[in-house]
């Protein structure tokens, strides 16, 4: 039942995400990622755009071409689509321009450079998809010096546990790597309700794709390696991204490490101390960056919790398009956790003049299902307008003032998804 490898090469729809070259594979949305699958059908770019170019529009494409004979309507139709196809192409080749540095220049000199100005500028720009599995690795670490060995250990402990599990549900065994059975029962249907609820545009995770069971294994072995924190409903979303980048056991390493990141952990395991900490902060720059909606927020007691608990839990895979949430873990990745907040401030901002027009209820429903076209550079736009700067302090002093000062009892009782 449980693959402990991932799926052949030749399975359609796998490798993804800059696992295959550049030129063959490059980034794309959900829907377009299905349809291939469905399809069995590569991707056509690069050097095949010519001849696409010639099949999409029905039209010549020498600069001497007549686009008399063509309707207006479909003349209009048929420049835009060759204007999208000039700007994929373009981003194309400044992906892999930056790949190339990042391969020959970055990553073999990784400790010296990556904090340098021109690093962390062709950072912002997204990672080339080639290398993004890579630097991931690197910047989260490997602080819990987790091995592949290690891994493969707890996997098989998982599968036990599993196997026995399905063939008996005895009450008798009250031990599952540390567990109550209550909850060891708890968290395995859980593990199998979120990976059909994981992405389910793409096929590649749901029972039959080439990526369920790897899906499986990772957040099994994971309820074993950390039996005190188990598995919680959102983890599917970290650990699926992770895998789409990741070779399997690289996947679980960079797993477990970021779960372990202070943020991650305050959250997956609903501390509800520091998580009201964090809101704070993220309050003190809500108001900084975005007076108004502030405002507008509290005059409608419209809290943080009702809407970052969420972005926060997934790293914002589940709320933003794939392909823009890829991007919010690059900067993530370069920054820390301020990169989250400050992509929470982005948000308001590119939604700030509708969210004034809305009152509670429909701010609460818009939050929690945001558009599905956001615009990649139109977001990072209102990223980069977000300054993370209050009184002259950083994101990282404003929090650490928190911590020190400790939270009032009226600002625990201010956020309903927080009261004990």
């Amino acid at each position: 039942f449980f693959s402990t490898s991932p799926a052949a090469p030749s399975a359609p729809g796998w490798k993804l995400f800059g696992k295959i070259p550049l030129r063959d594979n490059p980034p794309k949305d959900s829907r377009t990622i299905q349809q291939e699958f469905e399809a069995k059908a590569g991707p056509v770019t690069g050097p095949h755009l010519q001849i696409l170019l010639t099949h999409t529009l029905n039209v010549p494409t020498s600069p001497s071409a007549s686009y008399l004979s063509l309707p207006a309507s479909e003349l209009k139709e048929a420049q835009k689509k060759k204007q999208q196809l000039k700007e994929r192409y373009r981003q194309e080749e400044s992906i892999a321009t930056a790949m190339v540095i990042w391969n020959n220049e970055v990553l073999p000199n990784w400790e010296s450079m990556r904090n340098t100005r021109r690093v962390k500028d062709l950072w912002w720009q997204g990672l080339p998809p080639s290398v993004r599995g890579k630097v991931w690795s690197l910047a989260i670490g490997n602080e819990l010096n987790i091995t592949p060995e290690l891994y493969e250990i707890f996997l098989s402990r998982a599968k036990e546990k599993w196997r026995s599990f399905s063939e008996t549900s005895s009450e008798n065994e009250t031990e599952d790597c540390g567990a109550s059975l209550a909850d060891r029962e708890s968290s395995l249907d859980l593990i199998k309700l979120d990976i059909s609820r994981t992405f389910p545009s793409l096929y590649i995770f749901q029972k039959g794709g080439p990526y369920h069971d790897l899906l499986h294994s990772v957040l099994g072995a994971y309820t074993c390696y950390r039996p005190d924190v188990g598995y919680v409903q959102g983890m599917s979303f970290i650990a699926a991204v992770l895998i789409l980048n990741l070779e399997e056991a690289d996947a679980f390493i960079a797993f477990a490490n970021l779960l372990n990141k202070p943020c991650q952990m305050a959250f997956f395991r609903v501390d509800h101390e520091l998580m009201l900490k964090y809101f704070a902060a993220f309050e003190v720059f809500f108001d900084e960056n975005l007076p108004r909606l502030f405002q507008h927020f509290q005059s409608n007691t419209l809290t943080p919790d009702l809407y970052l608990i969420d972005w926060i839990f997934t790293l914002y895979s589940k709320s933003l398009p794939l392909d823009v949430a890829c991007r919010v873990w690059d900067v993530f990745c370069r920054d820390g956790e301020e990169a989250l907040f400050r992509t929470g401030l982005g948000i308001l901002r590119l939604y700030q003049d509708v969210l004034l027009q809305m009152d509670f209820i429909h701010i609460a429903q818009f939050l929690s299902r945001l558009p599905d076209n956001i615009p990649a550079h139109t977001l990072f736009n209102c990223i980069a307008s977000t300054h993370m700067i209050s009184s002259n302090r950083r994101w990282n002093q404003v929090f650490s003032a928190l911590m020190k000062d400790g939270i009032k009892e009226t600002d625990r009782n201010s956020s309903p998804a927080l009261r004990s």
